[in-house]
């Protein structure tokens, strides 16, 4: 099962029966098909994504989940980038408010990285935090955008990473405004605006106890 954030919706890829699972009930907002082996499908769903802001959810499935999200990555300039859930030693969570939502640090690997390092390096620009200890890879995330006509999918590789630092300076001239230190459950339960891949990231890891 592959899950992408399309403008913010989960779209979902798989079989039938992993689809199935999802318990996904077609309504006027969900949209559930069996893929029919054309990319056009696939780019009928992105146009009704960037036209309906309605849709709360699309799936489709197919025998062949690899070959569906193989059709799926076709339509757009793929990029890898990567992003650190970083801790202090109050196991408090680093998040900042950037262009109208929170997120967490992230940003793309350049040529010659692993995602590693450039886990380190978005979290030591855009925080201005040194003194930091890399952790176990907590997953990958999907989404997608448009720049300049262009249909973008970007996978971000999310680490765990720790600092005995508090004092962080936004990176402004990335829209950076403000950070906080919070604890992740209770902040995420006073529901903030924050994008869902980053929300599903911070249950994972709260959650997770990595």
């Amino acid at each position: 099962m592959y899950k992408v954030y399309v403008n913010g919706v989960p779209v979902f890829l798989g079989t039938p029966e992993s689809v199935g699972e999802l318990g996904l009930l077609p309504a006027k907002d969900v949209f559930t098909a069996p893929y029919i082996g054309k990319k056009k499908q696939i780019r009928q769903y992105l146009d009704l994504l960037d036209k309906n802001k309605n849709v709360r959810a699309v799936a489709l499935y197919g025998e062949k989940a690899e070959a569906l999200w193989a059709d799926f990555c076709a339509c757009f300039t793929q990029l890898e980038a990567a992003g650190g859930y970083v801790t202090d030693p109050q196991d408090r969570l680093l998040v900042f408010y950037r262009r109208n939502s929170w997120d967490m640090p992230k940003g793309k690997i350049d040529p010659g990285e692993t995602p590693e390092q450039a886990a380190l390096r978005e979290v030591q620009e855009e925080t201005g935090l040194k003194n930091l200890t890399l952790g176990p890879f907590l997953a990958h995330t999907w989404h997608t955008y448009s720049q300049k006509g262009e249909r973008i999918l970007k996978r971000t590789w999310w680490y765990r990473i720790h600092t005995a630092d508090t004092d962080a300076v936004p990176q402004t001239e990335e829209d950076i405004v403000e950070i906080r230190w919070v604890d992740p459950v209770s902040w995420l339960a006073t529901k903030p605006v924050v994008y869902a891949s980053i929300r599903e990231v911070i249950q994972l890891a709260a959650g997770s106890g990595q």
